[in-house]
């Protein structure tokens, strides 16, 4: 078993308050969830509201094509229409 993981860490310029954060995570977390059947969440800079960490898990029985999703996934945060600008971006693979 293969288990992806990926960070990834958003700034997210336009926004003006944690309403207009909570906002556009949602709709990136709920797009992403239903495209990719990952699980995503929210993991850091909670309180900072021009700034986003995603963590982002993916398992599966073949560690290429577990990298290969992840990676897509950031190809459609950062090609998608979602006011955010990608600081960071960590994909591991973890045998198990």
């Amino acid at each position: 078993m293969n288990v992806g993981v990926c960070k990834v860490r958003l700034r997210l310029p336009g926004n003006r308050s944690l309403k207009d954060k909570r906002r556009v995570i949602k709709s990136i977390t709920a797009r992403v969830a239903g495209k990719f059947a990952v699980s995503i969440a929210e993991v850091d800079d909670n309180d900072q509201w021009q700034l986003a960490t995603l963590g982002i898990s993916y398992v599966s029985n073949d560690h290429r094509h577990a990298n290969e999703v992840l990676s897509r996934i950031v190809d459609f945060i950062v090609g998608g229409r979602f006011e955010v600008e990608v600081l960071d971006c960590d994909i591991e693979i973890l045998a198990i």
